[in-house]
């Protein structure tokens, strides 16, 4: 018999790119494998705890939402504080979307925490048009040192092997317990918890 080896300490993930690629439906899809065609616009962050088995570890992660609308990017910063990695999300239909994803890097790279895990996400590949090439994503993301996965939070294609590859290549020396306190205050950051409940408000598809 193999037993898992759990742990206390949580991964903190953080889901970022512009409105409407799809960030809300790929945390949908992996945390309750469910997906909604319409679903409004995310208002600051909403985080969902999950875990991930790898082999026989299990990975605590907590994955958190951002808002996508250029009103809301001064704040990211504070949302992917204390973040061990990050899933930079593009719609494959949409090119500006692709650009708009590498200044995410860039932040990420500038701005962020020190070794986070960076995951280049090309999603709503269920759809026929895709003006952002995967040979040319992939090579971007092989230049920059980002893990490359293209997906559909519609069909779930990628979903699960995309949380499961930044899993296992998350810095291990930089888990920490996670503390509310330490991501987020609740007087100046609009936040949700979704965690085993479903949101009355689901997100931007």
């Amino acid at each position: 018999m193999t037993f898992l080896n759990s742990t206390d300490v949580q991964h903190k993930i953080v889901l970022l790119g512009d409105s409407s690629v799809g960030k809300s439906s790929v945390l949908l899809r992996f945390s309750k494998n469910e997906f909604m065609e319409e679903q409004e616009p995310t208002v600051g962050a909403a985080f969902v705890n999950h875990s991930v088995n790898i082999g026989t570890e299990i990975k605590q992660l907590q994955i958190w939402d951002t808002a996508g609308q250029e009103r809301f990017q001064s704040l990211a910063p504070m949302y992917y504080r204390g973040a061990k990695g990050a899933i930079v999300c593009y719609d494959v239909t949409r090119i500006d979307t692709f650009h708009r994803a590498k200044d995410w890097v860039i932040e990420l790279k500038e701005q962020g925490p020190q070794n986070v895990k960076i995951v280049l996400c090309g999603n709503k590949v269920d759809l026929n048009q895709q003006n952002v090439k995967t040979i040319e994503a992939k090579q971007y993301a092989e230049e920059n040192g980002l893990l490359f996965y293209e997906s559909s939070a519609k069909t779930g294609k990628g979903i699960v092997e995309m949380f499961v590859g930044l899993s296992k290549n998350l810095p291990e020396d930089l888990g920490q317990t996670v503390f509310k306190d330490d991501f987020y205050d609740d007087e100046q950051l609009p936040t949700i918890i979704l965690g085993d409940q479903k949101p009355e408000k689901k997100k931007c598809c």
